[in-house]
């Protein structure tokens, strides 16, 4: 009986062979590494105490609520969701409806979100209603940054960097808009607006204006205005189209509910470029500041949960967490709750 002779394939074939098994075992290696990846990141986070999330039912007029951006590694990443504003650090209701940036009054919100396309990223503002219907959008022309709305409901700002990233350094453009939420007229930018400083109109080709926030009677609103290397608080007035400054080194401000203080992250000497910044709070009657407890830099446009409380953000091991702080300058800083940001106290 004769043997067979093994068939032999021809060198081409054998190395196609070879190189196809190759990459069976690279692709299969690849997908238990990540699929191992994603399990520790998850256990890690489970294990640092993360909050729970839960879908369900998010509205903008429920008593005694916070919403804000949720942080939380999981399906549920970036969504707005709701706790107790008693209990922030209690488990979370996610809405769905994924926000960079968010803040609403009055039953009023504005989100500012990432519309992902096939090259790169644009950004857009979405007016919601009550139960975060979408009632307008609008474009935004960069990096979202800052969210506004009015104690009414009826105005929305936002900020955007047209150039850079960063409020640390100095070479960055912003461009503010603030929308009627009634009519949906936009104001695409507050550098039309006419501006008064030192008591004398003021032009300047690097004029930044950043960090809205409104006064209760529809038309006064204060904001960061930036010329020349120095900023400045502004009042202005959407009826008159005009700004006017106030006060010097302050950013990101941020109005009291009963309209007599700011709030606001002022830049401090000796401090490192990266981390240039302490909350304060000003008073408006007596241009007179008061250093709040916390001393680490805050980037961040604070809210106030009431009178005395002031709330912000601080980078966390997953995005960043949620402090508040004295108004008046006691006490000290205390975390509220984690992997959230853009907080709003609603109902």
């Amino acid at each position: 009986m004769t043997a067979h002779s093994p068939v032999r394939l021809p060198a081409r074939s054998r190395i196609l062979i070879l190189l196809s098994a190759l990459a069976v075992l690279t692709a299969v290696a690849l997908a238990s590494v990540l699929h191992a990846s994603a399990r520790a990141e998850r256990r890690d986070h489970t294990r640092a105490g993360g909050p729970k999330v839960t879908p369900g039912t998010v509205t903008l007029t429920a008593p005694g609520r916070m919403v804000f951006r949720n942080m939380a590694w999981g399906p549920h990443r970036d969504e707005l969701t709701t706790v107790p504003a008693a209990a922030p650090a209690g488990p979370r209701t996610a809405s769905g409806v994924k926000c960079l940036r968010f803040y609403a009054a009055a039953g009023t919100g504005v989100c500012l979100q990432a519309v992902h396309g096939p090259v790169s990223d644009t950004y857009r503002a979405l007016i919601l209603d009550a139960n975060l219907h979408t009632k307008a959008h609008y474009d935004v022309p960069g990096i979202p940054s800052r969210a506004r709305v009015s104690p009414t409901g009826h105005y929305a700002a936002w900020t955007a960097f047209v150039g850079g990233d960063s409020y640390a350094g100095t070479n960055f453009s912003t461009r503010t808009a603030i929308a009627d939420t009634r009519t949906g007229t936009l104001i695409p930018s507050l550098e039309a607006f006419r501006i008064i400083r030192n008591n004398h109109p003021y032009q300047s080709a690097d004029v930044n204006f950043w960090g809205v926030t409104f006064a209760a009677d529809d038309s006064t609103f204060y904001a960061t205005m930036a010329t020349k290397g120095s900023t400045y608080l502004v009042r202005g007035g959407l009826r008159t189209r005009t700004v006017t400054t106030l006060h010097p080194n302050v950013e990101c401000p941020s109005l009291s509910p009963d309209g007599t203080r700011i709030a606001y992250k002022k830049r401090v000497k000796g401090l490192s470029k990266d981390a240039p910044w302490r909350l304060y709070v000003l008073d408006l009657g007596t241009m007179r500041e008061t250093p709040l407890a916390e001393t680490r830099s805050v980037d961040d446009q604070a809210v106030w949960k009431d009178a005395r409380t002031i709330v912000y953000a601080l980078p966390g091991d997953y995005g960043a967490d949620l402090y508040s702080v004295p108004s008046d300058g006691t006490g000290k800083p205390h975390r509220i709750s984690v992997s959230a940001v853009s907080p709003a106290y609603v109902g």
